[in-house]
């Protein structure tokens, strides 16, 4: 006789994963909008089908759209069970659909009849994102803010960080997105606002909460990305680690960060920016770079930045400020010595 399906909660679930493959049974358009990173698709519908299905439901009946389901799904079932067996080799899964119900519950017993250890995420996906959400403001985690100007190589600094061993949070990596109007500038595109979430949510379970993690002092959104509010209040209420890199350094950070973009693309970044930085400054910058005089279009961007930036800054609620100076642009130099300045000070 074959055992129930095995029900279990978000927690174990995620604990489970490192052993089992995550498969979401949600159609291809809802697996995009976000998913539990690491799991693989295997949907039970089409995005056509399971907008039929849910119209027979709504303007029928829940028999006629049950029946359709299993019109479609019939034909496919030796199909899903090799796919599952192509993700799966030793048929070890986890299974969860949008809210646990049907879908995963017919994968499910199906995979269990060909020989799978399957457990199902009790609540599906949904439950999945609540726990997400919650676990932002619920975790007790400490971070450690890295804040400077832009051109201060705060970005080269967390990585150097981690390869010092340090636990970093990359938020412009997870948003595929450096922050600024040249954000976007050589990036992928950007992830919906509810994976970056899953991402973050992801990364963040991996820390030990013993220990610090070191997140830049980025604004509320990334490009078209927000940052949610849990994680947010935390941030703006932890240390605050400025650092103090003279312009002139930062801006030949930037020309060299920034010099090998087509100058239409630039010139395209310095229009999205042009109410809030002036016109006159913006006129300005882009006939340098059509001269070819990168170096003072680059200055004059940056002053209004650094105007931005402060602005921005002044606005947190950050348990500890300091300002550290540094005459140098090396990542590995400035990393060490945070994160001495980080142990003296027991952040």
């Amino acid at each position: 006789m074959i055992e129930p399906v095995e029900k279990v909660d978000v927690p174990e679930f995620l604990d489970e994963a490192a052993q089992r493959v995550i498969l979401d049974v949600r159609t291809p358009a809802e697996f995009e909008q976000g998913h539990i990173p690491g799991a693989s698709n295997m949907p039970l519908f089409t995005n056509e089908e399971r907008a039929e299905i849910g119209t027979l439901y709504k303007q029928v009946s829940k028999e006629n759209a049950f029946k359709r389901g299993l019109e479609l799904v019939g034909p496919r079932l030796t199909a899903y069970i090799e796919q599952a067996a192509q993700y799966s080799p030793g048929k070890v899964v986890g299974v969860h659909c949008w809210r646990g119900g049907q879908r995963s519950a017919s994968i499910a017993q199906l995979l269990v009849y060909s020989g799978f250890d399957v457990k199902v995420l009790r609540g599906g996906y949904k439950a999945f994102r609540n726990y997400v959400l919650r676990a932002f403001s619920d975790w007790d985690y400490k971070l450690v803010v890295l804040g400077g100007k832009t051109g201060s190589g705060k970005t080269d600094i967390l990585h150097q960080l981690r390869s010092e061993g340090e636990q970093v949070l990359d938020l412009e990596g997870l948003a595929h997105h450096k922050g600024s109007a040249f954000g976007a500038l050589g990036q992928e595109p950007q992830p919906s606002v509810e994976h970056f979430e899953n991402e973050l949510f992801s990364q963040l379970k991996q820390f030990d909460f013993s220990r610090r993690i070191w997140v830049e002092n980025e604004s509320r959104t990334i490009g078209r990305i927000f940052i949610p509010q849990g994680f947010w209040d935390k941030k703006v209420s932890s240390p605050l680690i400025h650092i103090e890199v003279p312009f002139e350094i930062r801006v030949e950070r930037l020309m060299k960060e920034y010099a090998h973009f087509p100058k239409e693309h630039l010139m395209e970044a310095l229009s999205k920016i042009q109410k809030r930085m002036g016109p006159q400054h913006v006129k300005a910058a882009k006939e340098a770079m059509a001269a070819g005089d990168l170096k003072t279009a680059t200055e004059l961007a940056l002053h209004y930045y650094d105007k931005a930036y402060l602005m921005a800054t002044a606005k947190g609620n950050f348990s500890q400020e300091f300002h550290p100076e540094f005459n140098t642009n090396d990542s590995r130099e400035i990393a060490r010595s945070l994160i001495q300045f980080a142990n003296e000070h027991e952040l």
